[in-house]
């Protein structure tokens, strides 16, 4: 596969998809929220987003499947095989509340490896990609003019992005998530974020995982933790992460953290913070 061509042709359906979004954004209407379940709301924007983005990837790779957070692809793929794992709009909450962070997020996974990623933050119109053994990029569509499509010379000017290089939890600003549902675990979480305030620059919640991972990767957050995930909330970020030279593993420090739930992701200072975390969580 040219994942260097895939991953561009991946850009100008998400950035339809994100015209989509924007649109609605401006008339969306919060009496039309329903919830899958408590505090874990879904809008029309989401699912119509992700039946844009769906028939689009199908023509760039028809043999791929599908792994999304609504369901709207049909039947979910063997994670053995080649699928694309899709959030549609990460950040719901702030979309309906008109908090602007939130994205689409397009992960393309072979044999549960991410190997391409897109994110597409709308609120700064920053676009985030990158594919395995090509480096993860960022650029600012801010200036780009209606649909055009991003040409070889608009991405010359793209910023390749490079983890941070502190080594350490108190050089570091951290990014997490805070539970919203399986709150028996909540006692655990509170005493990792303890001892966290007191020995870092600060932590933050963005309440949208895939801008936090990509923040990470762009060296803005030296770490990201998070647990209650699922694979569509880590895809693409992990894929940027990886190729900006950062590390990622699951809360025990071993590798099942796309599909397992939890996650540890960021530079050098990862593998302290992977210690507090262990010191609270086993």
């Amino acid at each position: 596969m040219n994942l260097e061509l895939i991953t561009h042709q991946t850009i100008e359906i998400v950035r339809e998809a994100g015209a989509f979004i924007k649109h609605e954004a401006a008339k969306f209407d919060r009496s039309l929220t329903e919830y899958k379940a408590a505090n874990n709301l879904v809008s029309y924007v989401d699912k119509e987003t992700e039946k844009l983005l769906v028939t689009g990837l199908r023509q760039i790779l028809p043999e791929a499947g599908f792994i999304t957070e609504e369901g709207t692809a049909g039947e979910e793929s063997n994670p053995d095989e080649l699928y694309w794992i899709i959030d549609p709009l990460d950040g719901t909450a702030n979309f309906i509340h008109s908090l602007p962070v939130y994205c689409v997020s397009v992960g393309l996974v072979k044999n549960k490896i991410p190997i391409a990623g897109v994110i597409y933050h709308l609120g700064t119109e920053e676009l985030f990609y990158g594919w395995q053994g090509g480096g993860a990029w960022t650029v600012n569509l801010r200036y780009m003019l209606g649909g055009l499509p991003l040409d070889n010379a608009f991405l010359q000017g793209a910023t390749r992005l490079k983890v941070s290089a502190a080594t350490t939890l108190g050089d570091s600003l951290l990014a997490t998530g805070f539970p919203y549902y399986k709150f028996e675990k909540q006692d655990r979480y509170l005493k990792v974020l303890e001892t966290l305030m007191q020995s870092c620059h600060g932590l933050r919640r963005m309440g949208a995982a895939a801008i936090d991972l990509a923040y990470v990767a762009a060296g803005r957050f030296e770490a990201f933790y998070e647990y209650n995930l699922n694979s569509w909330d880590m895809a693409a970020g992990a894929l940027l992460i990886l190729e900006a030279g950062g590390q990622i593993t699951d809360f025990s420090g071993g590798q099942e953290w796309l599909f397992g739930g939890d996650v540890i992701a960021g530079c050098a200072a990862q593998a302290e913070l992977l210690e507090v975390i262990k010191k609270h969580w086993a």
